[in-house]
């Protein structure tokens, strides 16, 4: 299953782009989904290095990992059972924005949500709207 950015197939993450802004429609009953996705997360580990003084200590590792965005099919239980029952080849998967933030995202996820009233509607899987985002993280950056 792909994904499809303006009618064109994503393969690759864009440069400078954290993640996106998503629509996942089911073809067999017209419903969708609106969601974001990050295209990478933090990872910490940690390693046990020795000290010169012969002491062992814990160092903190942080990295960036690529997340599962290939596959991803949205956090709603009803959509995954739907996608598992009908099978992937009955949803269209569609970024809708590129987004250079994980403000940027959660911004435009809620916009996206509120435009098409989501929760206004059985039409779409989205059961609520929940969104944390700093004015500060907004304003001058769209």
């Amino acid at each position: 299953m792909t994904w499809y950015y303006q009618n064109t197939v994503v393969n690759e993450i864009p440069s400078g782009i954290i993640g996106f802004v998503y629509c996942i429609s089911n073809n067999a009953t017209g419903r969708k989904y609106i969601g974001k996705k990050l295209f990478h997360f933090s990872k910490t580990t940690y390693k046990t290095i020795k000290l010169k003084n012969g002491k062992k200590k814990r160092k903190r590792i942080k990295g960036k990992i690529e997340s599962d965005w290939k596959t991803y099919f949205g956090s709603n239980l009803e959509l995954q059972k739907d996608v598992e029952q009908l099978g992937v080849d009955k949803f269209h998967r569609e970024i809708l924005y590129y987004c250079k933030s994980k403000a940027e995202c959660s911004y435009i996820e809620l916009c996206e949500q509120v435009r098409r009233k989501v929760l206004e509607t059985n039409d779409y899987y989205n059961g609520h709207v929940q969104v944390r985002v700093h004015k500060s993280h907004i304003i001058g950056k769209l």
